[in-house]
């Protein structure tokens, strides 16, 4: 049987749970079966039934939790943020497959202890820009250096991967237990993973956006369903 892959959602400004569709569409090609997963679920009860985790995007962290104060442009969620980082903590705990993308790796980075930039373009002025304005989610925004020895060099066999970009906050300190797997040329995170985990990386950027034009991104997927497929009960 294909494996379960429980897919995060956001929480709308009118307080409806709302995802993307690409994120399931991805998941199914690579030969998954999606579960949304609302915010308030119980982590361990659905844990119980997923092969793998997928953190989508969506808005900032509160700051409070890696111990800063808020700046101007942050905008979260609480409860969103409250669920993904216990489902995430248990998902590490328990060394279930995790894809972690865009929000989703920094929800990963915190949870493991990491912190963020909260705004790239005030506090790492020297960055290119990372949210260009209308452009379809598909569009290439830059490169980025994948490093060698990293489990995702092994997934792409390439060091070099154009992305799209739709993020204005970032990782800082990169999480204890966790590891840099891909910078763009202007120094900011693009990746990050786990080397003692089953499957556990984190992108910046949207690979579901990108899976049916860029075939490189979508073995990104066909890694994590793998992965997912081998940690079935």
């Amino acid at each position: 049987m294909a494996p379960t892959i429980g897919i995060t959602t956001g929480i709308d400004d009118n307080g409806r749970f709302s995802l993307r569709p690409e994120y399931a569409r991805a998941v199914e090609k690579a030969g998954g079966v999606p579960l949304l997963l609302a915010p308030g679920t119980p982590v361990d009860a659905v844990l119980e039934r997923l092969d793998g985790v997928l953190l989508s995007g969506g808005s900032d962290i509160d700051p409070a939790i890696y111990g800063e104060a808020p700046h101007p442009t942050s905008q979260w969620k609480r409860e969103r943020d409250d669920f993904e980082l216990a489902l995430t903590r248990a998902a590490l705990e328990r060394d279930v497959p995790l894809l972690a993308i865009c929000r989703g790796q920094q929800v990963l980075n915190v949870a493991a202890g990491g912190t963020l930039v909260q705004d790239i373009p005030t506090q790492q002025p020297q960055a290119g820009p990372h949210y260009p304005k209308d452009v379809e989610r598909w569009h290439i925004a830059h490169d980025v250096d994948v490093l060698p020895g990293t489990r995702l060099r092994e997934i792409l066999g390439q060091d070099v991967l154009p992305v799209n970009s739709f993020h204005h906050q970032a990782v800082k300190d990169v999480a204890p237990g966790l590891r840099l797997a891909a910078r763009g040329r202007d120094g900011v995170v693009e990746a990050i993973e786990s080397g003692t985990h089953r499957f556990v990386v984190g992108v910046q950027w949207h690979p579901e956006a990108m899976w049916n034009r860029e075939p490189d991104h979508q073995e990104l997927f066909r890694s994590f369903i793998d992965a997912a497929a081998g940690s079935r009960r």
